[in-house]
Parts: structure tokens; C-alpha cells; sequence
């Protein structure tokens, strides 16, 4: 997303003290810019590229969330009690259970936050992780245009092209950031929502090296800039060996690849291997799937599926958006299995064999080879693979966001390695570790973005400062 007309975009040079410093202009960063205006204080947000969005707008858009008004008008029953114990079973219990209660204490509030200002949300789906349909999807840049034009009418100023480089520290406190040319500003508190690091080859190569051969997306600006400024200081960092790939990107490069895939399986579609075979159970988290497509010879792979699941198409949810995708040639078609077969390139007879093994144990009702008993977060039963036209999507596995990062407490202040808050350092967003722990439940991302963007932004308006505002 590119700034647009009526953003509070600031085009001179940067002013010399500002209240609140915040890096990084993804839902993190916009959150907690107009958190901390709303609270009163003067707020500066630097973005290092020209663009505002950051992998925000790269993702599918969707929020988990538990209890709101739209699951209520489709007869969802959910709970923030199940919640809680989704977040925590697909996190292994390697989560921070203290991130994990309070992502669920605010997740409702900053739901009615986002509303307010105009955030709006669609049609649920039930996606990995969850036990009810959670999924809440949006409109990325339009939520980003409408908290930052709300923070610009309380005063909040936005920046481009303003890399920082350094953090200030004055031996007790963070004071503010150098920029990249050498200027320095100065800050009661700094907020860190610079994102992850799946643009940076030399840092996924030390902390995720299973992830070599896996395709890379994101924000342009995911370079770790802000992990590596907060670790200059003695952060402390977490959960940097559950770095994992997302399944069903493109598997090359395409213009119409927007960074978010597809996940046909989710609805229906198998998941073969070069040699036309299934290789997991494609029930299982999209983490867990891009794992096991890393490991199949030569990495490709494709989701199969036949006009029953492409009926299911929606293109307002990206990762469902199959239509779009044979709108935009990237699916290959056939009026049957042999011909698709033929169309992929698979060994003869191979996926004929495959699907109709998978269509006879659903039939008979016997168990699934690979222990597929369900569609996406237990909802919905696997459908046989027989009704033409037959399609196939090339997939691979995309580090798309690292989902690690540094150590938080509950008010969002960064934490060195020895648990001490590095005083008016506050952290949101992907640049975080703790919340997700060794799995990842889809929609958590976004919604971490925003629940702890506006706790992060509340913290550091807190702070005492020098100035009145």
C-alpha cells in the first residue's frame, strides 16, 4: 500500500523530541500510533520504505478473534476460554502464558477499537488451528488508512523513506533513534513495530536454516532492523526455532502472486509430491504442511481438487480466492484425473492411483491413510475427488513472517536476558516472541498486530515525559 492522499504524512525534516517514537508502519506500528495520540502525546511513526503497510498487507487479512457480533449473526459459539486453550494447544505450551492470557483479556476491547474507526470485517471461516470458525477478514489497507487518518486528526505525524539505525541509550533509559544519515531524535518512550526478518537471507540462514530452500515474502522492509537495534541493547529473544514456512504460495514467481497462496486443502483439496503422493495429513496446521512439502524431493507440490471444492471459492479471503487463480492462469485443468496427471507431469498412473485410494477410504469409511478425518479446524467432512473439471495448484512452502523475535512482559516493554525491562522500549507485532510459541492458529498474527500495537502505544504514552504535549 502506497501512502495516500489525506494520511498524516510529514515531507520536511524530522522534528528534534517527539512523545512517542514508533518504527514501522504495519498494523503494529499504526495501532500503536494512534494509541499513544489518543492518549494524549505528541506521536512521530518512521517508516524505512516508501510504502505504509509492511507485511500487513501482504497477509490474508484475517483476525482471530473470539466473541464478536458477526460470529453471533452466523451461530458461532465461541469462547475466550476456547481461545485460550487453542492458543496454547497449537503453541505446544511453548507459548508465554501470561501473552496468551492477555491477548485474550483485550482481544474483544481492540475488536470494538478496530470497529470504531471504521474497521470492517466479513463472512467467518474456520481455519487452522481453530476449533469454531474464528477467522475474521478485512480489508488491510483500508484498516490502515483509517487508524492513521484518525491519528493524524489528534496531531500523530507519519514519515517515509526515514530509516533508523540506532537506538539512543543514555545508560539507564532508551531516549530515542538515530536515523540512518546520522540525525538523531528524541523520544519519552520508543515503540518497535519494525516486523520480522523473512527478507533477510543472513539472518534466516542463523536462526532458521530448515527454512534454505523455502520461497520468501513479506514486507520489503522485514530486514530484522529493529530485533537486531534492541539486541545491541540486551534483549532477550524468543522462540526463534519454531520458524516455519507458510504451504500453498505459488511455487514460482508469477505477477499474480500476491504473497498469501492458497489453501485449497483447506476445503477440500490433497496435497501430492513429484511422485504423485499424498505426504501428510492435509488437515493439519499450514506451519506443519509446509514442513512436510519442504522435505518431499525437489520441494514442489500440488494441491489437487475438482469443481466441488472450487465451488467453494470466495475471493474475499485471499487464501480461498481459487477462482481468481484460474482467472489468472495459475491453475492447470483437466476434465479428468489421467489428463491432470498428464498436465502436472507426474509418473504415469500415479495420481490416478492416489485419488482414487482417497476417494475408496472416504466411501467405505475407513480410516484416511494419513489420518485426515476432517477439513480445516475440525469443521467439515473430506469429499471425494469426482467431480470434473479437476484442478491443480504448483505449491511450495514461503517464509512469509518469522513469527520469533524479541521478549516481551505484559505491558509490552522489551526485556533483556536477564527479564529486566530496558526502560521506555516497547515492542508489537511480528518483532515479538512468546505469544505464538511452537505452532501457529491462522488469524493471530493480524490480531496480535493490533491488540498489542494498542497496549504497546498506550504503555509508552504513559511514560513521564520532560514536555508537555
Amino acid at each position: 500500500m502506497s501512502a495516500l492522499p489525506g494520511l498524516p504524512v510529514e515531507t520536511g525534516a524530522p522534528p528534534e523530541r517527539v512523545g512517542v517514537l514508533v518504527l514501522g508502519a504495519g498494523l503494529a506500528g499504526c495501532a500503536a500510533l494512534l494509541a499513544a495520540a489518543e492518549a494524549g502525546q505528541y506521536a512521530l511513526l518512521l517508516e524505512k520504505t516508501g510504502d505504509i503497510g509492511g507485511s500487513t498487507v501482504k497477509s490474508a487479512g484475517l483476525s482471530a478473534f473470539a466473541g464478536t457480533d458477526e460470529q453471533a449473526e452466523q451461530g458461532i459459539a465461541d469462547s475466550v476460554d476456547l481461545l485460550r486453550k487453542d492458543l496454547l494447544d497449537v503453541g505446544r505450551h511453548r507459548n508465554d502464558p501470561a501473552l496468551v492470557d492477555l491477548y485474550c483479556e483485550h482481544q474483544l476491547e481492540t475488536y470494538r477499537w478496530l470497529k470504531g474507526h471504521g474497521v470492517r470485517y466479513g463472512e467467518i471461516h474456520a481455519a487452522s488451528g481453530q476449533s469454531v470458525p474464528r477467522s475474521h477478514p478485512s480489508d488491510t489497507t483500508r484498516m490502515l488508512e483509517r487508524l492513521l487518518k484518525a491519528a493524524g486528526e489528534l496531531g500523530a505525524r507519519i514519515m517515509l523513506d526515514t530509516p533508523a539505525d540506532r537506538l539512543l541509550h543514555d545508560g539507564s533509559r532508551v531516549t530515542g533513534v538515530r536515523l540512518a544519515g546520522g540525525r538523531e531524535i528524541l523520544a519519552d518512550a520508543v515503540v518497535l513495530a519494525t516486523g520480522g526478518f523473512s527478507m533477510n537471507p543472513d539472518l534466516l540462514a542463523t536462526f532458521a536454516p530448515q527454512m534454505e530452500h523455502a520461497l520468501r515474502q513479506g514486507g520489503a522492509g522485514n530486514q530484522g532492523d529493529g530485533l537486531k537495534m534492541a539486541m545491541a541493547l540486551g534483549a532477550g529473544v524468543r522462540d526463534t526455532p519454531y520458524i516455519k514456512g507458510t504451504y500453498g504460495h505459488f511455487h514460482v514467481e508469477h505477477p499474480d502472486e500476491d504473497g498469501t497462496g492458497i489453501l485449497a486443502v483447506y476445503k477440500g483439496a490433497i496435497a501430492v509430491n513429484r511422485e504423485g503422493r499424498r505426504f501428510v495429513d492435509e488437515s493439519r496446521n499450514y506451519k506443519e504442511i509446509g514442513d512436510a512439502a519442504l522435505a518431499q524431493p525437489g520441494v514442489t507440490t500440488w494441491q489437487v481438487f475438482d469443481a466441488r471444492t472450487m465451488a467453494l471459492a470466495n475471493d474475499e479471503v485471499p487464501i480461498y480466492e481459487f477462482a481468481g487463480r484460474e482467472r489468472a492462469g495459475m491453475l492447470l485443468t483437466a476434465d479428468t484425473i489421467a489428463g491432470l496427471e498428464a498436465e502436472i507431469g507426474l509418473p504415469e498412473g500415479s495420481l490416478q492411483r492416489t485419488v482414487a485410494e482417497y476417494n475408496a477410504a472416504i466411501e467405505s469409511g475407513g480410516p484416511d491413510p494419513l489420518g485426515r478425518a476432517h477439513l480445516s479446524g475440525g469443521v467439515g467432512a473430506p469429499t471425494p475427488l469426482d467431480r470434473p473439471p479437476f484442478y491443480a495448484h504448483p505449491s511450495g512452502t514461503v517464509v512469509l513472517a518469522t513469527y520469533c523475535g524479541l521478549t516481551v512482559d505484559t505491558r509490552m516493554r522489551v526485556l533483556d536476558w536477564w527479564g529486566e525491562p530496558i526502560e521506555r522500549l516497547y515492542a508489537a507485532g511480528e518483532i515479538t516472541g512468546g505469544f505464538h510459541g511452537a505452532g501457529y492458529m491462522t488469524g493471530t498474527s493480524i490480531g496480535k498486530a493490533g491488540v498489542f500495537g494498542r497496549i504497546a502505544g498506550r504503555g509508552a504514552a504513559s511514560e513521564e515525559s520532560e514536555i508537555e504535549w
